[in-house]
């Protein structure tokens, strides 16, 4: 621990900008500023009172942590340990490369415009202390002027040399200064945003609001070119939004340019991924979703601020209530949702519950020819190929799109999306991708995007395996585990996602972002992948193992990061 504590920032104060560290979440930028005076500091801790940046009065991690912590705070600041914060400027550009969510971003942006605003008011000052001194300095002038001629006057009459002071009281007429701010350099290519007097942080969401109306989301004509058969490179383009802000959604254009490869094939690329301002435009179809799980509820709540019109199912019929208020409609069935609605997407758990959505009651007896199904389960191959088969064969069109990511970024919007299947599908759904994800990927025929994303998975879950084998190594040699993750985040190896998962540990909060039992289900779904072809997956097999032991622990419902109980029973 004294490794730790030798890099506490000891020269912390009043007023400077600073990265807060608070429970799980990834550091935010704030200021230290004077608490509210019936707000008392903790016992026995040496902390800062920091107010939060782009928080519009409700920060996102301070509403979301757990009640246990204790740490007072109002609804966009806290009580803060030193140990958890960190000097502005000299942790920005790592902060920043670390954390790419569009609340993130917005706050960062408001901190640019408190700088901005006080570079403004430092400009002004200078100048006017400027004027003042050669003001000041001409008067002097003036004043030594005046004396000495008088001087000579008196000395000319014969009169005794007497001291003279004589002051000048003319004053100049002062100019209005113009104030001059610098421009701060723009991340993510996003456009400049009216300035706007600033005294005290305020979110940049604020900033944007009603900036103009844009046309909708186009998509370039290449994009509709079909995909060509045996083409050895996946075909795809991407759906960034980086800027979704809530109040005045904004939607990404992208400039997309065809690449030739050596080989002949065609990849369409992102060439231009800059942000303008506008809103998307939701398609007219009527879409329907089934299943409101960590990621299905995040999925369903943007599709409804961008303005779709949205039919919700759910096994648990309670959690549609929640949906409901906020303008979705009811489906009763999965049956009754396929049948009234033009698109309809399903997010279950597993291949089983992927399976059995088109059973009795369910999709098969919806479908009928022009009706469109998408599939955003993660599962195998195999099974994501039998659904597609009978959807097609009711006359029905099919897309595969199961996503990568969380809970948090499910509810920012911020998903990766990998789709397969029916190429005109993924484009009708386009406003639905928009508002559900930053990035979207085409991956040719089904069972492409199935096997992809178990791939991505068993990475992110055999990850994990071997950051909670770190830390329990590290707390058995008498190291501490605090300082193992400041050196890992100061690597190469940094990330949002070790960054959370560590602090998940490190705080015993295994509230559920990813499922254990999920993250276990695809590294099994992987290594069966690996088997169909004889490809050896070592890596995932001996972090599956591990996982396994941790469900039988009882941590199945817990957040993947519960797999470091495995190593400590």
């Amino acid at each position: 621990m004294a490794a730790a504590a030798a890099a506490v920032p000891v020269n912390l104060r009043l007023g400077d900008l600073v990265w807060g560290k608070l429970g799980r979440y990834p550091p935010w930028p704030g200021k230290i500023v004077n608490p509210p005076k019936d707000l008392k500091k903790p016992r026995g801790k040496k902390c800062f009172f920091v107010k939060f940046f782009g928080t519009e009065d409700h920060l996102p991690v301070l509403e979301e942590l757990e009640p246990k912590l204790h740490q007072p705070r109002t609804r966009e600041s806290a009580w803060i340990k030193v140990e958890q914060l960190k000097p502005y400027h000299a942790h920005k550009e790592e902060m920043i490369k670390i954390n790419k969510g569009k609340r993130f971003q917005q706050a960062v942006d408001a901190v640019e415009e408190f700088l901005k605003k006080g570079k403004g008011k430092d400009q002004a000052s200078h100048n006017s202390t400027e004027e003042k001194n050669r003001r000041n300095s001409s008067e002097e002038r003036g004043k030594q002027s005046v004396g000495e001629e008088k001087h000579k006057a008196n000395l000319s009459e014969g009169k005794p040399k007497k001291r003279v002071s004589s002051v000048s009281s003319e004053r100049g007429s002062k100019s209005p200064l113009k104030r001059t701010y610098e421009q701060s350099p723009r991340k993510r290519g996003r456009p400049p945003k009216d300035e706007k007097d600033l005294t005290i942080p305020e979110s940049s969401t604020v900033k944007r609001m009603m900036t103009g109306t844009m046309a909708g989301f186009k998509w370039p004509p290449s994009v509709s070119e079909p995909v060509k058969d045996g083409d050895p490179h996946f075909h795809h383009f991407l759906l960034s939004q980086t800027e979704k802000p809530a109040v005045c959604y904004q939607a990404i254009t992208k400039k997309l340019k065809v690449c030739e490869e050596e080989t002949g094939s065609t990849s369409i690329q992102a060439a231009d991924s800059t942000a303008i301002n506008g809103s998307i435009t939701p398609t007219d179809k009527k879409i329907g979703f089934l299943g409101l799980g960590l990621m299905g509820s995040g999925i369903v709540s943007n599709l409804l601020k961008m303005g779709h019109t949205v039919t919700v199912w759910n096994r648990t019929a309670e959690k549609c209530d929640l949906f409901i208020q906020e303008g979705a409609r009811l489906g009763r069935t999965p049956a009754e949702v396929v049948s009234t609605c033009d698109i309809t997407f399903a997010c279950v758990s597993d291949p089983k519950a992927a399976k059995d959505v088109l059973g009795p009651s369910g999709v098969l007896q919806g479908i009928r020819p022009g009706k469109c199904y998408v599939d955003m389960s993660t599962v195998d191959a195999d099974t994501v190929t039998e659904l597609a088969q009978v959807i097609v064969s009711r006359g029905g069109r099919f897309l595969e799109a199961p996503v990568s990511g969380n809970q948090q970024l499910s509810n920012d919007g911020m998903l990766v999306i990998l789709a397969a299947g029916d190429r005109g599908l993924y484009e009708d759904c386009s406003s639905c991708f928009q508002a559900m994800g930053k990035t979207s990927f085409f991956l040719g025929e089904v069972g492409n995007a199935a096997k992809m994303m178990l791939i991505v998975n068993m990475v992110q879950g055999s990850f994990m395996a071997t950051i909670a084998e770190g830390l329990t190594l590290a707390q058995v040699t008498g190291q501490s585990q605090q300082t193992l993750l400041d050196i890992l985040n100061q690597g190469q190896l940094a990330s949002i996602f070790l960054d959370q998962k560590c602090q998940n540990i490190l705080q015993g909060n295994f509230k559920p972002d990813f499922y254990l039992k999920y993250i276990q289900k695809d590294l099994r779904l992987a290594i069966a992948l690996g088997d169909s072809v004889n490809h050896p997956t070592p890596m995932a097999a001996a972090a599956n193992e591990v996982y396994k032991r941790a469900k039988a622990l009882d941590q199945s419902d817990n957040d993947m990061s519960a797999v470091y109980r495995a190593y400590i029973h």
